[in-house]
């Protein structure tokens, strides 16, 4: 096996995958999946089948995501260059896919760099709408912000804030918001080394706090009747269905809608088996974690109070929960 996996790490898997933990170990040994996303804002699927060098099998999730073949160098092409196409790793297609945008609504990419599924959101856009693409860290908003330009998003801002400031600033404002949250990395073990190395036992815990606080904030950003896509790269159950169990026990406003994909994806753990989960042993990609979440709305005065409790009683706009 190619990666050395921490054992505390393996041995909860193994407590978590059962019968399938066997077949799950053997993936380490395989080669990682690589695709790339063509950039419709720029060129049709058609075309760019036309005149690819690749031979390229469809990704099944994504209808402008398509595997590239072993030994491919699409990032040395002049149409990536160009920005015909995005590379992106397989299954980090599918939250965008499950957000549902539509053109001309209003977008929040809350941890978005370096930008492969903003761009992803600013296709399906189609120059019409708002997209805001935030990122906490400010050395990572310039990659974020050289790739939204390299695609040709037109209607995209780029933010450096924190998801509690664009709560405040911007309340029930968007249509759809997207958290590809920060997490333990668990599901890119095999495609990066250096997350193993920077994992132990105690990183689900501290990652789950922080995506936890982030949701909080996300929820008041949201409309009501707008769609919440909560994505990680991660196994942990504490990061996955824990930190979505905990939110939904404190916002009862929202409520999940099944995310079963194209039946590539598995349920999520109980007790919330409407999320999905993808395992390297079961789909050509690595391990993701997606939820989707539905705003139901709230009475009028209820949502005062909410937006109080959420900022510490601080006062805010009254904000649609």
């Amino acid at each position: 096996m190619a990666v050395q996996l921490p054992h505390s790490f393996s041995e909860r898997m193994k407590e978590l995958l059962g019968r399938e933990y066997e077949a799950f170990l053997e993936t380490y040994g395989e080669i990682p999946h690589t695709g790339i996303r063509v950039n419709t804002l720029k060129i049709t699927v058609d075309e760019i089948q036309r005149i690819s060098p690749y031979l390229m099998e469809p990704i099944p999730w994504c209808s402008t995501g398509f595997y590239t073949i072993e030994g491919a160098r699409p990032g040395k092409h002049p149409y990536y260059h160009a920005g015909l196409y995005y590379i992106q790793e397989p299954s980090a297609m599918a939250p965008v896919e499950l957000l549902g945008v539509l053109p001309g609504e209003r977008v929040l990419d809350l941890c978005a760099a370096p930008g492969g599924k903003s761009t992803q959101i600013a296709a399906k856009l189609q120059g019409q709408g708002m997209l805001i693409s935030n990122d906490l860290h400010p050395e990572r908003t310039k990659a974020l912000a050289k790739n939204l330009e390299l695609c040709g998003a037109r209607n995209a801002v780029v933010l450096n804030e924190s998801p509690e400031r664009i709560a405040a600033a911007f309340p029930g404002f968007f249509d759809r918001i997207l958290i590809d949250a920060p997490c333990s990395g668990e599901g890119m073990f095999r495609k990066d080394e250096d997350m193993v190395r920077q994992w132990d036992e105690n990183t689900p815990a501290k990652y789950a706090g922080m995506q936890r606080e982030i949701l909080r904030a996300a929820a008041l950003a949201l409309r009501p009747g707008g769609t919440l896509v909560y994505s990680t790269c991660t196994f942990s159950p504490e990061e996955n269905e824990g930190s979505i169990a905990e939110f939904l026990a404190a916002h009862p406003q929202f409520s999940i809608v099944p995310a079963h994909g194209t039946g590539s994806f598995s349920p999520g753990l109980e007790p919330l088996p409407g999320t999905a989960r993808l395992w390297p042993h079961k789909v050509k990609g690595e391990g993701h974690f997606i939820a989707v979440l539905r705003h139901n709305g709230k009475p009028e005065e209820e949502i005062e109070e909410g937006a109080r409790s959420e900022s510490g009683g601080k006062s805010l706009p009254a904000v649609p929960r």
